[in-house]
C-alpha cells in the first residue's frame, strides 16, 4: 500500500498493512501490525516492524500532512536537544503527494502514567499510590519547564514508564519559549493549570501539597495558589465545553451518525454492543422489566448479551404532543448530553451508552436512551429503616453531603429531585432521570432552581420524622 492510500482508509483499516517507505539506506517496507491512535484521513499511530526491528510509527497523510509532520519533528528534536528522555527517532521522511512518517524505537512493555493512574484512581483521595503517580508526572513537567519547553497537550498518557525511566512522548504538542532557559511564570501557571484541571475535583484540596513535587524539580518561580487556581478553573471550563461539543459528533470518543432520518450516538468503545440494542430497542423493552410504560416515556430494564441495561423510550402521545416536540432536540438528547456532563464532572450517574433519535426529514418523533443499569436501592428504600430514628449510616450521609456540595459547586439543578431518582451506587449517591437537568451560568437562576430541588428532595419524608429533621439541618441551602 502507498502511504497516501491511508487517507481514505477510515478509522479501522484492515491490518496488517505493508507500506513502502524509505530512509538513507533506501526503500524498505514497514509492516504495521496494530493501531494505537487514529485520526481518520490525517494521522495513524501504531506498532510495526521496520528492517527487522519493532518500531512505533506515526504516519501523517492528507492535506495537513506536511504541517503535522513538521510540528512532530520539531517537537521531538527540541526534546532531544534539551536532554529530555524521549523515545529515539529512527527514521523520518516527507514526500509530496504521499505524506510523512516518523519511526521511533518501540518501548516494549512501557506503561503510560494514564494507565498507572487508572489502577489507583479509585483509592481514597491522595493515597500514597496516587501521590506517587502524580508526583512522578509533576517532577517530569518541572524538568521540561526548566528547559524552556512545555507540552501543549499535557496529560498522563503522554508520559511513559519504561525500565525505571519516564519518557516524554508526542512531539507535536511540544512548544518552546526560550529553549534552555526556564519558562516564564505565566506560562508555567497556564501549563500547570492544564495538568491540574484534568484531575478529579476531590483532589483539589491537595493541589498545594502536590505542587511540592514540581517545585523540587523546578523552583525557578514562586507559584501563587490563587493564580494557579484561576488557571485551573479556566481550563476546566474550556475542557467541559470541548467535551460536550463531542457528544454529538463523530470523534475518537463517540460514534455518531447525524442526518435527516435520525441521530445515533454511541460511546465508541460500546459501538459493537450497542448497535443491535438500538436496532431492537422496542422488542427489548416489550420483553424486559418495565418500570414505567405509556404516556411521555417508557422505561425498562432489559438484558442484552447477558448484560443488564436500562432503555428509556421517549414517546409521542398524540399529534398535539408531536407539534410541541418535533422542532427541538429530544429529551433523550438532553439526557444524553447531561449524563455525559455529570460523568465528566465526576458526579455519579449511570453511564450513558447510546442514543437514537428517530426523524423524518429532520422532523423528530420517538427517541431512545440506553444507560447502564444501577442495581442499588434508591434513597427512599435505603433510608426507610431510619425515618423514625434519624440514625442513618454516617457514610451515606457524608455521601449525600458530597452530592449536594458538587451540585452547588457546579451550579447544577436536577429538576425533579425525588427520592426515586437518587440511587446508592458503589458508596456514592447517583442521579438518574436527567430530562430537566441544567447547569446554570447565573448564580441567581441557580439559587432559585436549587431551592426547588431541595424542597422536592425533602418532601420524600414526613416533616415530623426524625430523618426529615436531620436532613433539614444538615443539607445546604445553596
Amino acid at each position: 500500500m502507498h502511504l497516501s492510500e491511508l487517507k481514505s482508509a477510515g478509522r479501522t483499516p484492515t491490518l496488517p498493512i505493508t507500506l513502502a517507505l524509505a530512509d538513507a539506506a533506501g526503500p524498505a517496507d514497514l509492516q504495521l501490525l496494530t493501531l494505537l491512535r487514529v485520526l481518520p484521513g490525517q494521522r495513524y499511530v501504531g506498532a510495526g516492524i521496520w528492517r527487522g526491528r519493532p518500531v512505533l510509527a506515526k504516519l501523517l497523510v492528507g492535506a495537513k500532512a506536511a504541517r503535522h509532520f513538521q510540528r512532530e519533528r520539531d517537537g521531538v528534536h527540541l526534546l532531544a536537544k534539551q536532554g529530555m528522555t524521549t523515545p529515539l527517532l529512527l527514521v523520518e521522511g516527507l514526500k509530496d503527494g504521499e505524506g510523512g512518517w516518523l519511526l521511533f524505537e518501540f518501548l516494549e512493555s512501557a506503561q503510560s502514567l494514564g494507565a498507572a493512574w487508572a489502577e489507583v484512581e479509585g483509592l481514597p483521595a491522595l493515597a500514597d499510590e496516587q501521590s506517587a503517580v502524580l508526583g512522578e508526572a509533576l517532577a517530569a513537567i518541572g524538568q521540561l519547564h526548566g528547559k524552556g519547553l512545555w507540552q501543549e497537550d499535557l496529560h498522563l498518557d503522554n508520559l511513559l514508564r519504561h525500565d525505571g525511566q519516564l519518557y516524554l512522548i508526542d512531539g507535536a504538542g511540544i512548544r518552546s519559549e526560550q529553549p534552555g532557559k526556564p519558562l516564564s511564570r505565566q506560562r508555567v501557571l497556564e501549563n500547570l493549570g492544564v495538568f491540574f484541571a484534568q484531575l478529579p475535583k476531590v483532589l483539589e484540596p491537595f493541589t498545594e501539597e502536590l505542587l511540592v513535587h514540581y517545585l523540587l524539580s523546578n523552583g525557578e518561580h514562586a507559584l501563587p495558589m490563587e493564580a494557579l487556581q484561576k488557571q485551573i478553573n479556566k481550563t476546566r471550563g474550556w475542557r467541559l465545553k470541548d467535551f460536550l461539543s463531542k457528544v454529538g459528533r463523530d470523534c475518537s470518543l463517540f460514534s455518531v451518525n447525524d442526518g435527516p432520518f435520525g441521530l445515533r450516538a454511541i460511546r465508541r468503545e460500546e459501538a459493537f454492543a450497542m448497535t443491535p440494542v438500538l436496532a431492537d430497542a422496542d422488542a427489548l423493552l416489550d420483553s424486559g422489566h418495565l418500570y414505567k410504560t405509556g404516556g411521555a416515556a417508557s422505561v425498562g430494564r432489559v438484558e442484552a448479551a447477558g448484560r443488564p441495561l436500562v432503555i428509556k423510550r421517549y414517546n409521542i402521545k398524540n399529534f398535539a404532543h408531536w407539534l410541541k416536540r418535533f422542532w427541538r432536540p429530544s429529551r433523550a438528547w438532553h439526557s444524553w448530553r447531561e449524563g455525559n456532563r455529570l460523568a465528566f464532572l465526576g458526579i455519579a450517574t449511570p453511564k450513558p451508552l447510546a442514543l437514537l433519535e428517530q426523524r423524518f426529514f429532520w422532523l423528530r418523533y420517538k427517541a431512545y436512551l440506553v444507560t447502564e443499569f444501577l442495581p442499588g436501592p434508591d434513597i427512599i428504600e435505603r433510608f426507610a429503616p431510619y425515618v423514625a430514628t434519624g440514625d442513618a449510616p454516617q457514610a451515606e450521609l457524608l455521601a449525600l453531603d458530597q452530592l449536594f456540595a458538587q451540585l452547588i459547586e457546579e451550579r447544577i439543578s436536577h429538576g425533579d429531585l425525588k427520592g426515586h431518582n437518587v440511587f446508592w451506587q458503589q458508596d456514592r449517591w447517583a442521579l438518574i432521570d436527567l430530562d430537566a437537568m441544567y447547569q446554570h451560568t447565573s448564580a441567581s437562576s441557580f439559587a432559585k432552581a436549587f431551592a426547588r430541588d431541595r424542597a422536592r428532595f425533602m418532601r420524600n419524608w414526613p416533616t415530623e420524622s426524625a430523618l426529615y429533621q436531620l436532613l433539614e439541618q444538615r443539607l445546604p441551602r445553596g
